[in-house]
């Protein structure tokens, strides 16, 4: 089954479940069980929360936005200045925070893999943090809200020396300031 599809129903019958839970044993305000006393507002401790609001899809977009500006790393193919697919939602999601805050600021730091010579992968990085800020720039961020840093391969994030390790380390930073 689609994974779009499946887990919004799976969390909309939690939803359910959860508003025909019983109400056997809350206490009121005063301490009694069970209070038969009137509020200006009654029932409102029953209401379910609001889901959040869906796309067309059915997909749950303000959670997904929350999810994408928590990544704050873009991994790259190897000797690639390409920003993979399953990472444009992550660039979407900060160009849509970037133009909703004016005031808010990105550095993007560029980083390599070990192997190169240090200058091709200085460039390198600076080309990957490039990239992303093309990205944003095209959906009308403000170039003055980007900063761009490459650190090449100076800063890896597994010092390994293996494809696992390198895959690691070919990456572009989103650093809020």
């Amino acid at each position: 089954m689609n994974s779009k599809i499946w887990l919004p129903a799976v969390l909309g019958l939690a939803l359910v479940l959860q508003a025909c839970g019983s109400n056997k044993d809350r206490t009121s305000s005063d301490g009694t069980y069970g209070s038969t006393t009137q509020t200006s507002e009654p029932y409102t401790d029953r209401i379910a929360p609001q889901p959040a609001p869906l796309d067309d899809s059915g997909f749950d977009t303000a959670a997904a936005a929350e999810r994408a500006l928590s990544t704050n790393v873009i991994y790259f193919d190897f000797d690639d200045t390409a920003i993979r697919a399953e990472y444009r939602g992550v660039v979407d999601a900060y160009a849509r925070f970037l133009k909703d805050n004016p005031s808010a600021r990105l550095r993007l730091e560029g980083h390599a893999d070990e192997r190169g010579t240090r200058e091709y992968n200085l460039g390198l990085g600076e080309r990957r943090a490039l990239a992303v800020e093309s990205a944003l720039l095209a959906q009308g961020v403000s170039r003055e809200q980007l900063s761009i840093l490459s650190y090449g391969e100076e800063r890896p994030e597994d010092l390994g020396h293996s494809e696992s390790a390198w895959s690691k380390n070919r990456r572009v930073q989103l650093v809020r300031q």
